[in-house]
């Protein structure tokens, strides 16, 4: 079957920084996030035995070069459904790519769905977010909706490292994410290349470890309640303190652009002149401003 799925960025709340087993994309910490309407992939996925190749066309352009090992998932997936026909892949993705934004979250996420249901594998969301993982990790929560917990698990096999909703997108409906476009350059370093680079050098990764649960706790319970200050405070925090990693990183990864820093300080004064609103930043220089509605046209 030819088959359309389509998927939404997620935004962490609470980072994925570094894995404990490349091969599986377990996570060394749990991380939460809010997937964002209007940052959207579309994604259709033919399998046919007429294709003599696999082709990837993204945003009309013909994938070249895979680095985002989508061949590989493809295979994960024939194996899974035992057939052998290669496929035709169109997506289109309405935001820059591979440029902090979470484009490969989106696009796998709609990927799996889209291949596994052309390939006639149906899955409950447990299932399909952990097969989603595999194609890449914080796409596992882009299968959920409203604000979502990507578990870390503690198998090696990796059966408990799956996604789920913990508030659904109505849950809280004031909550907004303004997303910045400071640049639609793709990025130097890519993620999956980044984080294991942190893992490596870093000398304080040890302790983003030990204070990521914490962070994990406020900002779960602040969802919860629906209390913006405290979910704005450890988000925050959180996205410093990750980006610090990257700083001591050898060699370092500097995301940021000047303007990036310019919005960050744009942020702070604006709450300390009591309009409340909190910063977060993926890996990239792209900023998301956290505000509640009736915020967010002054924003």
């Amino acid at each position: 079957m030819k088959v359309t799925a389509s998927a939404n960025a997620n935004i962490a709340l609470v980072k994925y920084w570094g894995k404990r087993n490349e091969q599986l994309i377990l996570p060394q910490n749990s991380s939460i996030s809010m997937t964002c309407d209007g940052l959207r992939t579309v994604t259709t996925v033919e399998f046919s035995d007429n294709y003599k190749k696999d082709t990837v066309v993204i945003n009309d352009e013909e994938l070249k070069k895979d680095e985002k090992n989508i061949i590989g998932h493809l295979d994960r997936i024939r194996k899974l459904a035992r057939i052998k026909s290669k496929a035709r892949i169109v997506s289109e993705t309405n935001f820059p790519v591979a440029a902090g934004l979470a484009s490969s979250a989106s696009g796998l996420a709609a990927l799996t769905l889209a291949a596994t249901r052309s390939a006639g594998i149906t899955m409950d969301e447990k299932e399909l977010t952990i097969l989603t993982r595999m194609g890449s990790g914080s796409a596992a929560r882009s299968v959920c909706e409203g604000f979502a917990i990507w578990h870390r698990g503690n198998k090696e096999d990796g059966s408990d490292s799956f996604a789920e909703t913990i508030a659904g997108k109505n849950h809280w409906p004031e909550f907004r994410m303004i997303t910045t476009i400071v640049t639609e350059s793709k990025k130097k370093v890519s993620s999956r290349a980044g984080m294991a680079q942190t893992v490596k050098t870093s000398p304080y990764y040890n302790g983003w470890l030990d204070s990521v649960d914490d962070d994990l706790t406020k900002v779960a319970d602040g969802i919860k309640r629906k209390d913006f200050q405290t979910v704005g405070l450890a988000a925050e925090a959180n996205c410093l303190k990750m980006h610090a990693l990257m700083l001591t990183t050898k060699p370092a990864i500097i995301y940021w652009h000047p303007a990036t820093v310019e919005i960050i300080r744009a942020v702070t004064q604006w709450r300390e002149e009591g309009l409340p609103c909190y910063f977060t930043i993926d890996a990239g220089p792209n900023v998301k401003v956290i505000c509640a509605s009736m915020n967010e046209k002054e924003i």
